[in-house]
């Protein structure tokens, strides 16, 4: 599709007139007019407004005339996981589970391609060939090659350790301390968890990144310690295999 089908498109989807768009990105009647009769296009500024408003990326509006990939994992970019900066825009350089909340969320190539490997991993691919290949493209990916100008590592690492330091203070019976912290999909660790009145519910958004590790028990057995954490609060459960049957230890806000 066209620029100018794309923003009719969006447009009636949501209920707007040409003069109600007009007026929430700050451009004439005229202006809407002529976008979708392909007399124009919108520059950049308007194009992020437009991205805002419909949430979708300059590069859907533009007729996706590009193959986004995350620039710090390689995965392919759809506007349903494209990054946001913290004042809404889209940010399509970056998956977002690689870029959150204004944070990047990795700064340990080691780290990032052993959390892919455990995702990219099937009868078809081994570990080790996920492995090679991730180790191959990485290196590649804007992120990587200008890790070292990129800001905010520093400080994201401090807040790690805080972070940790808070978690290992709480000193759960049984659950080791906690040495490293890794960037996890809220879709992958949200859990169902019963209260005492039967009620199931859900503490995490299942689009959001935290910070999380998953632990063995020192006292053995077939459950597992889970911690995910974020500027927020700080949770720990328990669960067996595959996440079942899990159990809420304590869910503290920080």
């Amino acid at each position: 599709m066209d620029t100018k089908d794309i923003i009719l498109e969006l447009r009636t989807k949501n209920g707007l007139s040409q003069d109600d768009l007009a007026e929430k990105v700050f451009v004439t009647r005229q202006a809407v007019s002529r976008w979708e009769n392909g007399e124009t296009t919108p520059n950049i500024e308007t194009l992020k407004l437009l991205s805002k408003l419909f949430d979708v990326s300059i590069n859907t509006l533009l007729g996706s005339p590009r193959a986004l990939i995350c620039q710090c994992c390689g995965m392919p970019l759809e506007d349903t996981n494209i990054s946001k900066e913290t004042d809404g825009f889209f940010n399509e350089e970056y998956c977002k589970w690689c870029y959150a909340d204004g944070e990047y969320m990795y700064h340990d190539m080691d780290d990032l391609i052993e959390v892919c490997v455990s995702h990219m991993t099937s009868e078809t691919v081994s570990k080790e060939q996920a492995r090679t290949y991730m180790k191959n493209l990485l290196p590649k990916l804007d992120y990587w090659k200008h890790y070292k100008n990129l800001a905010g590592a520093e400080k994201f690492d401090q807040f790690k350790k805080q972070l940790m330091e808070e978690i290992n203070a709480l000193h759960i019976e049984g659950m080791p301390k906690v040495e490293s912290l890794n960037a996890l999909v809220g879709a992958y660790i949200n859990l169902d968890y019963r209260l005492p009145n039967g009620k199931i519910v859900k503490f995490l958004d299942d689009g959001a990144t935290y910070l999380g590790t998953q632990l063995e028990c020192e006292f053995g057995g077939d459950r597992c310690f889970g911690v995910a954490a974020n500027m927020e609060f700080i949770l720990i459960c328990t669960y067996e295999e595959n996440g079942e049957n899990p159990e809420l230890v304590i869910y503290k806000k920080r």
